[in-house]
């Protein structure tokens, strides 16, 4: 052991959930009941510092996501922190790279969402020990030590590591500046609050009006359980909101590739901004079918919450199968293979505009936002990321909105962090919440 390293000594996982099925929040055209939920990592060392992480669930699982996270342990217990910050995607590589575990995966599944909190979790605790939050630490990052996030694996035949530099300098002029109106204007978002599926119209009307109220220029609604429902409350939103304002639409995944065609066809009219995971989330010559199909009618196609890896995400930018692009601050491998993402994105000219909500989304990939906006494609044009105004309550670094704009984090981390007395009333099945 050499002395004066900070060491990773345990790693500890709680079971973390809401019952936001109460009042359907969260409630769409696939998922009609989720309780929001928390794979809650925190990492200690041997010293007073703490990196804290999360991966997102929807209730029954949580509990085998957690066992998944602990099947990592002996990967984790041990690890400096003075070898993660020097190659952070050499280490990202070996904790992916266990042989038992990768059969059980590779990077997917149960084992990609663990694997996502502890890397998470590690970040934080980089970004901690710095004194940054983790947007403004990697916005600081050289080409080279961006570079040295990624694992390019899989990915050299659309992007290879001196392509990523290549582009990561022609970002760097202007970085200083971008980073300094982000700090004074914040990241256009946009809103899924008033969308859920199981809501009443009394309640879209409300959530719409105070939706423009606040400022609120994009808006999203979830479609796909019944046409003629759809089309009715798409009617009720516009009226809301005019025609000015961009609406974005979101199927969950339910319909096959003709009917998500079809259904479509009966929805522009309201001149949706685009569909979103119109079909099955790992189908990309489906995805590729639907966008040309929705070429005429002005629609674009956004998928990437059920992305599983980088890989799928290489393969729907080759087959121009969307038009934007879903990074998920959970569902990938962590914040490296979110950094893997925004390369390729950006190498194939389609804007990221992350999924957010659940557990902590929101807090996290703002984070992922900012660096695209300063470091790797240099602008928010057609840019935005998801907003959900639930459960911020619980970190101690909630996200910040105004005039529908997330607001830069000060604090160093990656906003991870859960209070106490969260942990004590929503730990599953011990906490007071479900006894």
């Amino acid at each position: 052991m050499i002395p004066g390293l900070m060491r990773i000594t345990r790693l500890e996982v709680r079971d973390i959930r809401f019952p936001t099925s109460k009042g359907l929040d969260g409630s769409d055209a696939m998922n009609p009941d989720p309780d929001y939920s928390s794979a809650y990592v925190i990492l200690h060392t041997d010293t007073e510092w703490k990196g804290y992480g999360s991966t997102f669930t929807i209730g029954r699982g949580n509990d085998v996501v957690c066992a998944a996270v602990m099947a990592h342990e002996h990967l984790v217990v041990g690890l400096t922190l003075e070898e993660f910050r020097a190659a952070p995607g050499a280490v990202w590589r070996r904790l992916t790279g266990d042989s038992q575990l990768r059969w059980i995966g590779p990077d997917k599944g149960v084992i990609h969402l663990a694997l996502a909190a502890i890397v998470n979790a590690l970040w934080d605790l980089y970004a901690r020990h710095a004194g940054k939050p983790v947007w403004k630490l990697v916005s600081e990052f050289t080409p080279e030590q961006f570079v040295a996030s990624v694992d390019f694996r899989y990915l050299t035949d659309a992007l290879t590591p001196q392509e990523a530099l290549e582009l990561l300098r022609r970002a760097e002029p202007g970085k200083a500046e971008r980073i300094a109106r982000l700090e004074r204007e914040g990241y256009p978002a946009y809103t899924t609050s008033a969308g859920w599926l199981g809501y009443p119209d009394d309640k879209i009307r409300r959530l719409c009006r105070e939706a423009v109220a606040e400022g609120w220029n994009h808006i999203k609604v979830k479609v796909g359980r019944d046409l003629q429902d759809d089309i009715r409350r798409l009617g009720i939103i516009r009226e809301e909101i005019g025609w000015d304002r961009k609406l974005m639409v979101d199927a969950n995944q339910v319909w096959d590739v003709p009917q998500a065609i079809e259904w479509m066809q009966s929805l522009a009219p309201f001149k949706p901004w685009w569909i979103e995971e119109p079909t099955s989330p790992d189908d990309v010559l489906g995805h590729a079918a639907i966008a040309r199909a929705m070429e005429p009618l002005g629609i674009g196609v956004a998928t990437g919450e059920h992305g599983m890896n980088r890989i799928l995400f290489k393969q729907l930018l080759q087959a121009r199968a969307i038009s934007f692009c879903q990074i998920d601050s959970c569902r990938l491998g962590g914040v490296n293979e979110n950094l893997a993402v925004l390369l390729l994105a950006a190498k194939f000219g389609v804007p990221v505009c992350p999924h957010a909500g659940g557990v902590g989304l929101c807090e996290f990939v703002q984070h992922m936002s900012m660096i695209d906006f300063t470091s790797v494609s240099g602008s928010w044009d057609g840019r935005v990321c998801e907003f959900v105004d639930h459960l911020h309550e619980h970190f101690t670094d909630p996200c910040r909105i105004r005039a529908g704009r997330y607001l830069a984090p000060e604090k160093a981390g990656y906003s991870t962090e859960m209070h106490a007395e969260t942990l004590a009333r929503y730990e599953f099945p011990g906490g007071t919440e479900w006894r």
